[in-house]
This record gives structure tokens, C-alpha cells and sequence, in this order.
């Protein structure tokens, strides 16, 4: 089933399907969590966010958010969600290379998330020690990972994690 599937750029024609499968696959839980307070700060990165689409209707979908904590700065992965009929084929897995292949073309020092690190850790992505970041609601410490594209980025990522526009950090200094 997996070759039938196309990995594309998210475009603003997807965004009705990507909020389906987000809700079909976060509940109305999702607007309390952690990463998505972090994310109402501002618009995600389309240009670094993707869709799987099989016979023409998105079946996943993976987005980026930039954000900052103190100095350091990066992206913030998810959410990442896939349809119940195409778990385990590894599109999601698919989805993430592609969101963190993207990130490292586009000059971004790590990637964060809030995850489950069996899942995560085979991809990249390791615990970040405790107590190196906040989070602005509250969120199991050990679920927060990171992916260093630049050795040693994951040093200065420190204090709360937010959204980049509201974090005092310019734009411009900041990835895409």
C-alpha cells in the first residue's frame, strides 16, 4: 500500500484534511497540550511541513513551527498524525525524514518535539536533559526530544520553548 502513496509539500488546500486527521487522531485534547500553546504563538513553516496523499486525499500529514528558547532557536515538529487505516506502513517515519531533511536545507540548528522516544529515537531524536527547557503548560519531561543538526545546538537551546514570533528573537535570525 505504501507505493501507492505521494509525499508532497503542505499547501493551504490541505489544511481542511490535516485538521480532520489531527482531530480524528488528538481528540479536542489537542488544544490543551503543550506544543500546540507553543504553536497558537504563530503561523508554522508550510514550506517545511508535508502531506501523504493516497487516490488523491491526505492520509497524513507532518508540520514545522519555529521556535526559540533564551538564544537558541530551531523547529518544533508536529503535530504528526496519520489516518488509523495507514498506521504502520511507515509514513509517518517517512513524514519526519522528510520534515527534518527539509529543516537542514533550510538552516535549522535542531528540531524539538514532544514524543515518544522509542518511536522518535530510531529517527534521530534523543531526551533533552531535564530541566534544560520549559514547556508553557505542563508536559512529561521525559517525552521532550530533540534532533541536533548542528553539533552542540541542543547546548544552547535553553529555558522556555516559544513560539519564535513571540520569543523576542527576530525573524530574520531565525530559519526560512
Amino acid at each position: 500500500m505504501t507505493a501507492d502513496v505521494t509525499y508532497l509539500p503542505e499547501c493551504p488546500a490541505h489544511d481542511a484534511e490535516i485538521e480532520h486527521i489531527n482531530e480524528e487522531a488528538f481528540g479536542p485534547g489537542r488544544f490543551v497540550r503543550a506544543a500546540y500553546k507553543i504553536r497558537e504563538g504563530g503561523p508554522h513553516e508550510r514550506a517545511l511541513s508535508f502531506v501523504a496523499v493516497h487516490e488523491g486525499v491526505v492520509i497524513a500529514s507532518v508540520r514545522m513551527t519555529r521556535i526559540a528558547a533564551m538564544e537558541g532557536k530551531g523547529l518544533l515538529l508536529g503535530p504528526l498524525a496519520v489516518r488509523p487505516a495507514f498506521k504502520n506502513l511507515g509514513i509517518g517515519r517517512k513524514l519526519v525524514a522528510l520534515a527534518v531533511d527539509a529543516a537542514r536545507k533550510a538552516g535549522a540548528p535542531l528540531v524539538l518535539l514532544v514524543g515518544d522516544e522509542p518511536y522518535y529515537g530510531p529517527l534521530g531524536f534523543a531526551r533533552v536533559p531535564r530541566g534544560q527547557v520549559a514547556m508553557p503548560r505542563p508536559v512529561d519531561l521525559n517525552r521532550i526530544l530533540v534532533a541536533e543538526i548542528e553539533p552542540g545546538a541542543a547546548t544552547h537551546f535553553k529555558g522556555e520553548v516559544r513560539h519564535a514570533d513571540q520569543s523576542g528573537v527576530g525573524a530574520k535570525d531565525l530559519v526560512v
